[in-house]
């Protein structure tokens, strides 16, 4: 029951006007974005904290609800609570009168006839008959305390009256001489127009005999091109100055020196004497350039032929090297102590780490094959984390016709740290990363097709990039930060876009025949190595040509 003192429930001022502010919501008139960070949105009447309602849907379930609920086009987010709020039909309408321009209430008439509350007749007596102000006939005491204040300040000489501006022309003589006085003459960079030159005996009406053409020379005149004429014109001889007919150029020849003189930019340089002495840089001393190599440090011995290729594990500590002899040697970098020796029976073509900090994996090119070796070096969780890595593999239920086969090691090669066998049909020349660590590319030499192939170890699959064969493809290599793939042949380097699936650039080595090919940490620049005696330097942001060529 109503306490009887208690005034009636008045009702909203605006019927059919949906109310924004939540009554439960007491934070008042606030931005609500000093709640973002917070897990609720405000407090109640009560002095409890009013949460926000979870909102776990991704972008597919907020599609979902958008086609499947009939509701989602009339609902509305609450700013107070953060619920949703599906709007009535009335305040649907009061949405679209306000959207055409109308006003909000339907009863409102804005052309109603005006009420005229004051007679337009002119009164004998006053409206009203209020006795007039006293400041209205008493001079002000505050104007006369600015006005004496600014009155003093004149005097003082802290107020300066406004100096008449003067009537200086807008318009003024281009041609005017270089006199003090005048408009350009006040321009200190102002070059004055070169003048053209004078008259000589070739423009006389009665030139001597020397200068007047043969026919010879004339016929070669006309055959020569304008810029390529020594004179404009072709020198005659009139008997007075009477007989000469008017310049059929004149007009031609003014209207080219106005372009001269307004097309032509003129600025005056200072010259500057320098000692060219002063331009040569001072060299210095070869012993104040260290450090650079001048001792030889450490020498890795273990090898009995010819080291092929090196790679650096991607903390710095680990070296490893392929020989001809048939192994693979793991060594640590800052004492040249060989830690693993792994046998593989035939001539090391390429080694790589892999980049990934996190995945302990080696990729060895040995004759037909690539493995994939966990050295078993650093960290054992790292070494056990990619042990479980390749071993998460599951079979798919349909063989996949792939151009490689994947071949889990055998317990004896297992024992040697080798975890998979990539058998291809060809001999293996390249298997470069990929920066994340999980792709990774093999060149194959197969002249014709098929020489390039991309895998991925989690999923052991592999696959053919191209359609057709580049050329004959030397070496590869995957892009540090975007997803572009380089390939180059003997004399070209092609990058693709591996999302587009197109090709971006293709660079020119102007070498014969490219044998190693490094990107840039940052991406933007990219080294070829040529079999004659060449480095190629490329910007990839300049030129498809080299920026530098060394020898």
């Amino acid at each position: 029951p109503r306490i009887p003192w208690d005034p009636p429930p008045s009702p909203h001022p605006f019927p059919g006007v949906f109310p924004f502010q939540d009554i439960r919501n007491t934070v008042g008139n606030i931005p609500m974005e000093w709640y973002q960070d917070f897990p609720h949105i405000g407090y109640d009447l009560d002095g409890k904290r009013i949460y926000k309602p979870l909102r776990s849907k991704d972008e597919l379930d907020l599609f979902l609800e958008k086609m499947e609920n009939p509701e989602y086009w009339r609902t509305v987010q609450d700013r107070q609570t953060g619920a949703d709020v599906a709007l009535s039909d009335e305040q649907l309408e009061l949405v679209r009168r306000l959207q055409r321009g109308h006003f909000g209430d339907v009863n409102f008439d804005p052309y109603e006839p005006s009420v005229d509350f004051f007679s337009h007749e002119v009164r004998i007596h006053p409206v009203t008959n209020r006795p007039a102000d006293k400041r209205s006939f008493i001079p002000s005491l505050v104007e006369k305390e600015k006005v004496s204040k600014l009155v003093h300040a004149i005097k003082m000489g802290w107020i300066q009256p406004r100096k008449p501006k003067e009537n200086v022309p807008t318009f003024y003589d281009l041609w005017a001489r270089e006199d003090p006085n005048s408009v350009l003459g006040r321009h200190k960079m102002h070059v004055p127009a070169p003048k053209l030159p004078l008259p000589g005996h070739a423009e006389s009406y009665n030139p001597p005999p020397e200068f007047l053409l043969t026919p010879e020379e004339k016929l070669a005149w006309e055959q020569q091109e304008p810029a390529e004429r020594r004179l404009s014109f072709i020198p005659q001889k009139f008997p007075s100055l009477r007989a000469v007919p008017a310049y059929s150029r004149f007009i031609h020849e003014r209207f080219e020196r106005c372009l001269d003189l307004y097309l032509c930019p003129r600025q005056r340089k200072m010259r500057v004497n320098v000692d060219p002495e002063d331009l040569i840089p001072k060299l210095p001393r070869p012993r104040d350039l260290q450090p650079f190599p001048t001792t030889q440090a450490l020498i890795y011995r273990g090898h009995s032929s010819l080291v092929r290729t090196l790679s650096v594990s991607p903390s710095g500590q680990w070296l490893v090297s392929g020989s001809d002899d048939g192994t693979v040697r793991f060594w640590e970098v800052s004492t040249a102590r060989c830690l693993r020796t792994i046998p593989v029976g035939s001539v090391v073509k390429s080694v790589a780490w892999n980049p990934n900090p996190s995945i302990c994996l080696v990729a060895v090119a040995v004759d037909e094959q690539v493995l994939l070796v966990n050295p078993g070096l650093g960290d054992r969780l790292l070494v056990a984390a990619t042990d479980q890595l390749l071993d998460s593999w599951e079979a798919p239920e349909e063989e996949r016709i792939q151009p490689v086969r994947w071949i889990p090691a055998s317990p004896e090669e297992r024992g040697k740290g080798i975890r998979l066998l990539v058998q291809h049909s060809k001999p293996v020349m390249q298997v470069p990363w990929h920066g994340k660590g999980d792709y990774w590319a093999s060149v194959v030499r197969n002249p014709g097709s098929r020489q390039v192939l991309i895998h991925q170890s989690s999923r052991r699959w592999s696959q053919d990039p191209f359609r057709k064969s580049p050329g004959m493809i030397q070496c590869v290599q995957f892009h540090p930060l975007r997803p572009y793939f380089l390939v180059a042949s003997q004399r070209s380097v092609r990058i693709y876009n591996l999302l587009r699936q197109e090709l971006t650039k293709k660079l020119q080595s102007n070498c014969q025949w490219i044998s190693s090919m490094a990107v840039h940490p940052g991406g933007d620049n990219v080294i070829c190595g040529s079999y004659d005696s060449k480095l190629a330097w490329f910007d990839l942001d300049l030129s498809t040509r080299p920026y530098r060529l060394l020898r």
